[in-house]
């Protein structure tokens, strides 16, 4: 597989994301669901936004690594939130594992008006092998 990332400008590299991802070669796609603060049990969580950000991450990792794939090769992430005013005051939480993980991936953040039950937060990725 081969990636080339495309960046006319570089303003974005502080928001950890990049403006185009080409991927070629590639030998499978994972359309991930979007992730959320759903605990192993099926019950949504009531925490925080922080804490509901740091389970949505973990769940995500979790969907990827179990079908066989690397976040490193997460190549769009979208981030769906009740509250972007909540959301970025813990914001450093998601740059800190895309930088942990080298991920460059195109991104899109939607505020919604609501999430399923008590959910503030959820991720859907793309990735490819």
């Amino acid at each position: 597989m081969e990636k080339r990332i495309i960046n006319p400008w570089q303003w974005q590299d502080d928001r950890n994301y990049v403006q185009a991802v080409e991927v070629k070669n590639v030998e499978s796609t994972l359309y991930c669901a979007g992730q959320a603060a759903v605990l192993a049990n099926g019950e949504s969580s009531s925490a925080d936004m922080k804490t509901q950000l740091e389970i949505a991450i973990q769940n995500l990792e979790q969907v990827i690594t179990t079908a066989g794939y690397e976040c490193k090769n997460i190549v769009r992430l979208n981030v769906y939130t009740t509250s972007h005013e909540e959301f970025f005051t813990c914001f450093n939480i998601l740059q800190d594992w895309i930088t942990k993980h080298g991920i460059k991936q195109a991104s899109t953040f939607f505020e919604v008006k609501t999430l399923f039950e008590t959910l503030k937060v959820e991720l859907e990725a793309t990735a490819v092998k």
